[in-house]
């Protein structure tokens, strides 16, 4: 069965500014009418002025044509008035869709550079409605209204103009046809050259201390250099050609020129004719030339339409669906198979538990075994490849996260902050609720390290935290995963900066969260954190070795440790299930 063909969102935007460009076009045919005034004004000086020698003439006259002057460079603002309208709401109508696109484009694990590039385009369209460029295309078919003229005074004059008129396509043409390879192989290069710079960038520390800075540039100049060697190839073919289209357009100017003269002469043109006959020949050209001399934004501008219409058609808008109860917190994980986003490689195999509100896990396990992954599964970050995260047994990865995401806390195991106060980051920069942010900061034990500071709680933290130690944006990331008490903790090695009073304070968050009803997970190394879970999950290369609760977990580890006689199994009291490995507690 043929698939629908997605419908393209960025051609319906464009298609949705032809009330402006209507409006424009309006406004076109007045000012291509008025940029005959000097001709006009040429036209009647001669034949007229000169003739009659009548003073009064001519200053009506000069009176006149200042007035048309005036008239059409304030119509020409106001074409460019309506241009940047529409630009603007272009880019209202898409930068939402576009922000969103960039952000799951991350989350599928594309380069920063890729994900950033819709934002590029986005901005590259915008400037292109708004060009100069945009209205040489609207003027371009009413110079036909100067070509007719041009007939009506002699079909020799005409015809020249039609001669140059296609030579300028046909530029035009072999323009496009030779500078797309090299435009987009730059555009490509210098993708590349900014993700390359942006990472070293993200990486001074480690470059300066271990000497690396002299490679790492010499790379990066390589990448440079190819990418500069691409634009230039792509500016000079396009300079050759803007070059040759100005070159047409004084040929044909003066031709027409001469060709009047001829007809002068020869007694089928009257005396001002030629001259203005050569006026116009240039209006017909005049479009052309300016697309011409413009194209490399032209095809700039065309390139962003493709690149952002297949990344919108990539990651299309997520639909509306029924705003779901706020979730109690029982998590159960279904024959889960998961991977990194666009991997096929598995790093989680068939994991299937369950969790129940109130109730805290603790996932450990060797480097590489997979508790990041399931971190972010839990969360509904990544999708798996084959089974189900359900929270209240709907599906995590599907729910709508802006509707859940008050319910959730994560704490990443890479501790991302933003530039902002202490306050804002807490309250995931939505509006603060001071009494929350205190109640998350107090249980964390920052409440005396914000003390110290002289703005408190609105002291700016830097890009990242960056005026924080490790230790202190460890705390304030989880003070960020606690606000507000949600429903679900996810905490991926949170204490893996944290010192003594550090870990105590987090053993007191996560008895807190217990106490408060919180379903908590903790993936960890350090066996401290364990004296505040009731359940723990061994996993060793994407898969349960164990899973229980805490004393019986740690008393089988101890086991197979020091090997003991076989002992008959004893039934579990009542009222109380023993989980099987891989099964539901």
């Amino acid at each position: 069965m043929v698939q629908p063909e997605k419908k393209s969102e960025v051609r319906e935007a464009l298609y949705a500014l032809s009330p402006w460009g209507v409006r424009v076009l309006l406004f076109s045919v007045v000012t291509n009418i008025l940029v005959l005034s000097p001709s006009v004004y040429m036209l009647e000086v001669y034949d007229r002025v000169i003739n009659s020698r009548n003073y009064q003439t001519l200053v009506m006259l000069t009176i006149l044509v200042v007035g048309l002057y005036i008239m059409l460079e304030a119509l020409e603002w106001v074409r460019s008035g309506i241009m940047r309208d529409a630009a603007r709401a272009f880019d209202q109508r898409l930068r939402g869709r576009v922000f969103d696109t960039a952000f799951a484009a991350r989350l599928k694990n594309l380069p920063v550079g890729s994900a950033a590039q819709v934002l590029s385009d986005l901005r590259a369209i915008r400037e292109a409605i708004g060009a100069h460029v945009t209205l040489s295309f609207m003027d371009a078919p009413l110079a036909m209204l100067v070509l007719i003229i041009l007939f009506l005074m002699h079909p020799l004059l005409g015809w020249f103009s039609v001669i140059g008129a296609l030579l300028q396509f046909l530029i035009g043409f072999f323009n496009e046809r030779r500078i797309k390879q090299p435009m987009m192989k730059a555009s490509r290069g210098s993708t590349g050259s900014q993700m390359y710079a942006g990472s070293v960038l993200r990486n001074v520390q480690v470059i300066r201390s271990m000497g690396m800075l002299g490679d790492m540039r010499q790379r990066w100049l390589t990448k440079q250099r190819e990418f500069i060697a691409s634009q230039a190839d792509a500016s000079d073919t396009a300079g050759a050609n803007a070059a040759f289209s100005k070159l047409v357009q004084s040929l044909l100017s003066s031709s027409l020129l001469g060709i009047g003269c001829w007809l002068t002469l020869d007694g089928k043109l009257f005396g001002s004719g030629m001259i203005v006959g050569s006026i116009l020949g240039g209006k017909v050209l005049s479009p052309l030339v300016q697309i011409i001399g413009n194209w490399r934004q032209v095809e700039g501008a065309r390139e962003a339409v493709v690149r952002l219409d297949g990344m919108l058609k990539m990651f299309p808008a997520e639909e509306k669906k029924m705003p779901l109860p706020p979730p109690k917190g029982t998590l159960s994980v279904e024959g889960v198979v998961a991977g990194a986003p666009g991997s096929q490689i598995q790093i989680i195999r068939g994991l299937s538990f369950r969790v129940a509100p109130g109730d805290s896990l603790a996932v450990v396990g060797p480097s590489a075994s997979g508790k990041t992954t399931l971190a972010r599964l839990l969360t509904g970050i990544w999708p798996p490849m084959g089974g189900k995260v359900r929270l209240d047994g709907s599906d995590i990865y599907t729910w709508n996260k802006e509707e859940l995401g008050p319910h959730v806390g994560y704490l990443p195991q890479t501790v991302e902050l933003f530039d902002g106060t202490i306050a804002e980051n807490v309250a995931r920069f939505g509006e603060p609720d001071r009494q929350k942010v205190l109640a998350a900061c107090r249980m964390v034990g920052l409440e005396e390290f914000i003390a110290t500071l002289p703005g408190g709680y609105e002291t700016p933290i830097g890009d990242d935290g960056a005026f924080l130690s490790g230790g202190q944006r460890q705390r304030v990331a989880l003070a960020r995963a606690v606000y507000g008490m949600p429903r679900l903790v996810v905490l991926d090695e949170p204490n893996s900066n944290l010192d003594t009073d550090g870990d105590a304070a987090l053993i007191n968050t996560l008895q807190q969260l217990k106490a408060a009803g919180s379903t908590v997970i903790v993936m960890t190394h350090r066996m401290n954190v364990l004296a505040a879970v009731g359940f723990m999950l061994v996993l060793i290369e994407g898969q349960i070795k164990q899973f229980g609760p805490r004393d019986q977990v740690l008393a089988a580890l101890q086991g197979q440790q020091n090997p003991q006689p076989p002992q008959t199994p004893q039934p579990p009291p009542v009222g109380e299930s023993r989980p099987s490995q891989g099964g539901k507690a």
